[in-house]
């Protein structure tokens, strides 16, 4: 069994400075831990190599802008900080976790802005996300909970505290032996899993939720990318509980998922593991490791 995350051995990069993993500590008061005030990227290398490493340190600069989180780092500076992490724990092929945060200081209420934005970047090896239900096909509870309004939060920053429903889901989820959940947005639409997106298959064709809810993942563009290299149409629209029973196919994406078939969701609707999710599958791993 792996050691608990605060307790191992390695490197982290905080702040601009290489420290002992165990040693890479925050204040109880620090505004995140309060207030939510984070927003982060998971990454993976493979073979040495991040991918899409660029578009990761982007996104963060952009969600923590949504949060009014000035990064202190240029996407440059983050990547080199990513590349010191990988170098320090001598990792070819990990998960990397960075994160941006405000941090501790003269403020201690909702409003922070005399308080350092924080970043630091940690990396570890992490297998399939989903254990067997790579190959075997996950099976997806239905979260009671639904996809925020964009009115009501920014959706398209990947910010911590938009995780809190999907911890809460997934916990549920797992009391069930269930995989993962199936979210629904606000009105109702099909939405997106807990920490993946969400693809369907049928006639050969593919559906996926129209992101203008949730995050739309750079997994989820890159698949979206290589369908349609492959010839695939590929449809981003509104989708209905009720269309689910008349897919053929069903596959999640993400930087941790990676690409995982989906075998059920719910108790009503089954997938089989079919030629455009196996396909897909084999053409992002031999992309993500060219």
């Amino acid at each position: 069994m792996a050691a608990a995350y605060d307790d191992r051995d390695g490197k982290i990069w905080m702040d601009g400075a290489l420290v002992e993993w165990r040693e890479a500590k925050v204040h109880i008061l620090t505004h995140a831990l309060n207030y939510a005030s984070s927003v982060f990227e998971g990454e993976r290398c493979y073979g040495g190599k991040i991918f899409k490493g660029r578009a990761h340190s982007e996104r963060l600069i952009e969600s923590g802008r949504l949060l009014d989180l000035k990064s202190p780092y240029d996407a440059d500076a983050i990547d080199a900080a990513k590349a010191a992490v990988l170098q320090a724990n001598g990792q070819s092929d990990a998960y990397i976790r960075v994160i941006m945060w405000r941090g501790s200081g003269m403020d201690m209420g909702v409003s922070a802005v005399r308080n350092p934005i924080r970043l630091a970047v940690a990396a570890w090896e992490w297998g399939n996300y989903y254990g067997d239900a790579k190959w075997q096909g996950a099976r997806l509870d239905i979260a009671k909970w639904k996809r925020p309004s964009p009115d009501t939060i920014p959706t398209a920053a990947k910010a911590a505290g938009l995780y809190m429903i999907c911890t809460i889901s997934k916990h549920a989820a797992e009391a069930k032996g269930c995989s993962d959940a199936l979210f629904m947005d606000y009105r109702g639409y099909v939405a997106e899993a807990t920490a993946a997106n969400v693809f369907f298959v049928k006639d050969g064709e593919v559906h996926t939720p129209l992101a203008d809810a949730f995050l739309n993942g750079i997994t989820r563009q890159t698949v979206i990318g290589l369908l349609r290299d492959r010839g695939v149409a590929v449809h981003e629209r509104h989708i209905l509980p009720a269309e689910i029973a008349g897919f053929e196919e069903c596959f999640l994406t993400g930087t941790a998922a990676e690409i995982t078939p989906v075998a059920q969701i719910g108790e009503d609707w089954r997938f089989r593991i079919g030629p455009v999710s196996r396909d897909i599958a084999a053409a992002y791993e031999r992309l993500v490791r060219s």
